[in-house]
C-alpha cells in the first residue's frame, strides 16, 4: 500500500508546476492550464484524505465536483481565448487590459 504522504508530495508538486505556469507565463491559454494543474492537486488531496483519514466517500464526492468545475472552466475559458483571439489576434495577456474598449 502506497504511503499518504506520497500522494501528498504528488499532490504539492502538481500545486507547484501550477502556480509556476500561471506566475511566468503571459499565455492565456498555459495559464488556464496552471490553473487545472493546481485544481487537480485539490481533488488528489481530497481523496486522499477520504481514503486514509475519514474512511467515507466524502473527498471522493468533493474530487468530483471539482473535476465538473474543471471542465466548465475549461470550456468557458478557452470559449473566451478563442474570442479574444477573434478580436485582437493575439493570445497573450498583457493586451487583455484593453479588453474594455
Amino acid at each position: 500500500m502506497i504511503p499518504y504522504i506520497a500522494y501528498l508530495g504528488i499532490s504539492a508538486f502538481l500545486f507547484i508546476i501550477g502556480l509556476a505556469i500561471m506566475m511566468s507565463r503571459k499565455n492565456i491559454v498555459a495559464i488556464l492550464l496552471g490553473i487545472e494543474f493546481i485544481l487537480n492537486a485539490a481533488a488528489l488531496n481530497f481523496v486522499t484524505y477520504s481514503k486514509y483519514s475519514a474512511h467515507n466517500l466524502d473527498g471522493h464526492i468533493f474530487a468530483l465536483f471539482i473535476i465538473v468545475i474543471a471542465a466548465a472552466e475549461a470550456a468557458v475559458g478557452l470559449a473566451i481565448v478563442i474570442r479574444y483571439f477573434q478580436l485582437k489576434e493575439t493570445v497573450h495577456i498583457d493586451e487583455a487590459s484593453e479588453l474594455r474598449n
